[in-house]
């Protein structure tokens, strides 16, 4: 069944596949994003630093999301991406599941390296699949439903922490058959690694689109891929690096903010899950959407760089906030100031991927957002909490502080994502003709010239 959109899927067949890929990611979220709210009882069980702690929660799992997301993006060009998705879920949720069972450091390091090879598979296949979905002037809301995951994961896994520790507070420690005593922290990986697994079965409803676009359904050379990206060198540069800085600092704050607030203002664990969650579910998922749309409106105006240009505007939004809500003395303000730093730093996050498919053939669109995906979350999850937990310790040595790295960190990553992202917007265009450029060398021969690729 097809729309009248050039063959496009039917309207219910595509955003039946955003909304099973959107529910995917959220699962990749929830598992991600889990050990921000369980930091005490896991240091405590572990006997870990802050720092310790902040290499589980972003480097051990980035570096390996990212080493692996290049390969894998390559095999989205050209292999099926339903496939590639389902075998990427039944690994990570395994990993989950394997840190439920971790005793030692080490252990629960491993398995958390295990969880970013597994979510390697995810989005550089699901953003090939929704491009190919729906035209080009629908393209940033469809990905920016998709990217709601990332926010609805993440305060799934606020509010889901916040009652396994209520509950934890009324139970204590379970026994489980086979497994013996069980933390309540680590139940609650057993069941989002189960949740993974049953998960697998819905892919099945999820069926290929045609490949469309310039360079379908071509097999690119590796060598002529990164000819094609070093002719975009400065537009490829500003947008990784641009979205990287906000990345950066959404990461680096989500990872620290529950334990600013009980480290700071006193709330216990449960509370914060429950209201940041709240805001993260519902201001994130605004926030993205909102960019989404004004990215597609903005583009129906003639504006050829929506897609950068939403970003800047994020970026200029989120500058106040971010220097603000660490200043408050009152939770309260902090929270209503929250709001709209949440709602600015999730704005980007469907149109910064929406950019890479408008730019990219066909053929190299998998491959391109292995590489943006590797340059944001390396920076953003791999570095944020580390470089918020390096200042604690090591600048004021002094946990109390943590409100003045998070004022520190985040500022600077802002900043420097505001100068980026304004200085890619004139590459981003001239990009966007360099690829009509190599469509029409592309049909005039198999493989486009290099000289007809220099910038």
């Amino acid at each position: 069944m097809q729309n009248n959109n050039n063959g496009y899927p039917s309207r219910l067949r595509a955003w039946t596949t955003v909304a099973i890929l959107m529910v995917a990611y959220v699962l990749s979220f929830i598992d991600r994003q889990i050990l921000n709210l369980l930091v005490e009882p896991i240091r405590r069980d572990l006997v870990i630093s802050d720092t310790q702690m902040s290499l589980l929660m972003g480097l051990s799992f980035a570096l390996f999301y990212t080493v692996c997301g290049i390969p894998l993006g390559r095999l989205a060009d050209s292999r099926s991406r339903r496939g590639l998705i389902a075998v990427g879920v039944l690994f990570w949720s395994a990993a989950t599941a394997a840190c439920g069972l971790a005793k030692l450091y080490w252990q629960f390091l491993l398995c958390r390296i295990g969880v970013g090879v597994g979510e390697a598979a995810l989005s550089p296949a699901a953003y090939s699949l929704i491009a190919d979905s729906f035209p080009k002037e629908q393209r940033a809301t469809a990905i920016s439903v998709y990217s709601m995951g990332v926010y609805l994961g993440s305060g799934l896994a606020f509010l889901l922490g916040g009652l396994v520790i209520k509950f934890a507070s009324a139970q204590g420690d379970l026994h489980l058959p086979l497994l013996g005593e069980v933390r309540p922290w680590q139940l609650i990986f057993l069941i989002l690694g189960a949740a993974g697994v049953l998960f697998t079965l819905l892919m099945l409803a999820v069926r290929e689109p045609q490949r469309r676009g310039i360079g379908a359904g071509v097999v690119v050379p590796l060598a002529e891929v990164g000819r094609y990206l070093r002719s975009n060198r400065r537009t490829v540069l500003c947008h990784n690096f641009g979205f990287a800085g906000l990345a950066f600092a959404g990461y680096g704050s989500a990872a620290w903010i529950p334990t600013f607030y009980i480290r700071t203002h006193g709330w216990d664990a449960g509370q914060v899950g429950v209201i940041y969650g709240s805001l993260v579910a519902v201001f994130g998922c605004l926030g993205i959407v909102f960019g989404g749309r004004l990215a597609d409106w903005m583009a129906k105006r003639g504006r050829s760089d929506a897609n950068m240009r939403v970003g800047l505007f994020a970026a200029i939004g989120a500058l106040p906030l971010v220097v603000l809500f660490p200043l408050l003395d009152d939770a309260f303000w902090v929270t209503v100031v929250m709001a709209p730093t949440v709602f600015c730093l999730s704005m980007p996050f469907g149109v910064a991927p929406a950019a890479i498919q408008e730019i990219m053939p066909n053929s190299m669109r998998g491959q391109a957002s292995a590489i943006y995906l590797f340059v944001i979350t390396l920076i953003g999850l791999g570095l944020g909490p580390t470089a918020v937990a390096l200042v604690t310790d090591f600048v004021f040595a002094d946990d109390q502080a943590l409100r003045y790295s998070l004022l520190i960190v985040t500022t600077l990553a802002v900043a420097s994502s505001v100068v980026l992202l304004s200085l890619g917007l004139k590459p981003y265009r001239e990009s966007l003709n360099r690829l009509q450029q190599w469509g029409t060398a592309a049909r005039q021969d198999d493989v486009p010239h290099e000289a007809q690729l220099s910038s």
